[in-house]
């Protein structure tokens, strides 16, 4: 939800959001290669999304004291659920949709409300409301990435279809999230697009010159005076047909290229949200891990990554050395950690406090050298998955897409800023790994921030 009631609600509004384009170099999310990503600029849009008063719609006329409009509802519903009152909360979310909203009201229940269903466990209800509230109402899809109110809806199905049909774009969702994908595509991949137009270009300037090529060549066939050459005209004709042809499969080509491109963000943006719980048992998304370790996941049956993660034992002190820290992964084993139980708008202040990347002052938090030490001695060699479900579900997509049977048993190895370096089959040998990776203070290390 993350929004106050009317009267400081512009306060807010100004504390919490800035420009979404203002920090791209200065987080990445997990496994994008050093690019900019535009997801986690937007970690605070979420209170922008939903923030309205009288100042900030205009359209909405002056009603007398005690008038029932759909901004009071809005309020009303926000001030119900804080209190842990979700059902009546609800009630007025579909009651503020009822009263001739404006657009900002508008947004605001439709996503209110899709935060309500998602805190009730009914998912379908949450999707549709959030459905209508990026086709219609201008909602951005990063909202849904970073608000923790969201968190257990992220987790079901059918978040992952409404994600699959915001990548995809269209009538029924919007396209707001696929430009998102785009900018960032475009970033990682700064000369696709004048690649396109060249081919695009090209293959226009042939077609055109096969235009004239094809009277002539059927006058060179009829033969008489004045017909051109047979041959010559031939081989023109051919020449021009054959750059279309090819000029139009690279322009298909990048255009494949650009959506493999997108899936693959769209997986790292959400492997960059996973959650972890350190030794010190405080949670943290995966990004802001960024800088300070190098995660080896570990995933498979339980039995073989008990064993991997025994033998790196043997080798704890070299592993260390190089900021190795291990994320065991086993199949099947999709446990529901109290911080799980806690999510939504019903999350105590303290399960809140521990979630990373949302809140008001997160980025100074998050970027001061204060908050950086603690993190780091809070780091250890081992670390636990939270919502482990989340992480299975990442890991099969990641094996489709490279071509791996699901279920089989892999390791994925990150690099300090995300990319990932290696990654295979079985388990890693520990031994090479050592001689593999560079020390954290060597100057190797520092090349890879």
């Amino acid at each position: 939800m993350a929004v106050a009631t009317a009267p400081s609600l512009n306060r807010h509004f100004l504390r919490r959001v800035s420009d979404p384009f203002s920090r791209v170099k200065k987080r990445r999310p997990w496994l994008l290669p050093g690019d900019a990503t535009l997801f986690s600029s937007r970690r605070k849009w979420y209170s922008h999304l939903l923030v309205f008063s009288s100042s900030s719609s205009p359209s909405s006329p002056p009603s007398p004291m005690g008038a029932l409009t759909a901004e009071s509802c809005v309020n009303t519903g926000l001030d119900l659920f804080k209190r842990g009152r979700v059902k009546d909360a609800l009630d007025q979310f579909e009651t503020a949709l009822t009263l001739d909203p404006n657009p900002i009201e508008s947004q605001a229940a439709y996503y209110n409300k899709a935060c309500c269903h998602a805190y009730r466990g009914e998912g379908k209800k949450a999707a549709d409301c959030l459905r209508i509230a990026l086709r219609d109402y201008n909602l951005k899809f990063a909202t849904i990435l970073n608000d923790p109110d969201l968190a257990s809806f992220r987790a079901l199905p059918e978040f992952k279809e409404l994600q699959e049909e915001a990548r995809l774009g269209g009538e029924d969702i919007g396209d707001s999230f696929r430009r998102d994908l785009k900018l960032i595509s475009e970033v990682r991949a700064p000369f696709r697009g004048f690649r396109k137009f060249f081919y695009f270009a090209f293959a226009a300037a042939a077609g055109i010159s096969t235009l004239f090529t094809v009277p002539r060549l059927i006058q060179a066939v009829r033969g008489g005076d004045g017909a051109p050459d047979l041959l010559e005209t031939t081989g023109n004709a051919a020449i021009n047909i054959g750059g279309i042809v090819v000029l139009v499969s690279l322009f298909l080509w990048e255009n494949k290229k650009e959506e493999e491109q997108m899936v693959q963000i769209t997986r790292d943006e959400t492997l960059s949200r996973l959650p972890l719980r350190l030794s010190t048992n405080r949670v943290v998304e995966l990004v802001q891990l960024r800088d300070t370790v190098r995660p080896v996941i570990l995933a498979g049956k339980k039995e073989t990554v008990t064993l991997a993660m025994q033998k790196a034992d043997r080798f704890r002190t070299e592993l260390l050395r190089r900021g190795v820290l291990l994320v065991p992964v086993v199949w099947g084993e999709r446990k529901t950690p109290e911080i799980e139980k806690k999510k939504g708008f019903g999350a105590s202040s303290k399960a809140a406090a521990s979630l990373p990347s949302i809140g008001e002052d997160f980025d100074t938090r998050a970027q001061s050298v204060v908050a950086q030490s603690k993190l780091k001695s809070e780091i250890r060699f081992k670390a636990e998955t939270v919502s482990s479900g989340e992480w299975e579900r990442w890991i099969r997509d990641q094996q489709i897409a490279e071509g791996v049977v699901p279920g089989e048993d892999v390791y994925i190895i990150l690099r300090l800023d995300g990319r990932v370096r290696r990654s295979g089959r079985g388990m890693p040998d520990w031994a090479e790994i050592s001689k593999e990776l560079p020390p954290m203070d060597d100057v190797l290390s520092k090349l890879e921030r």
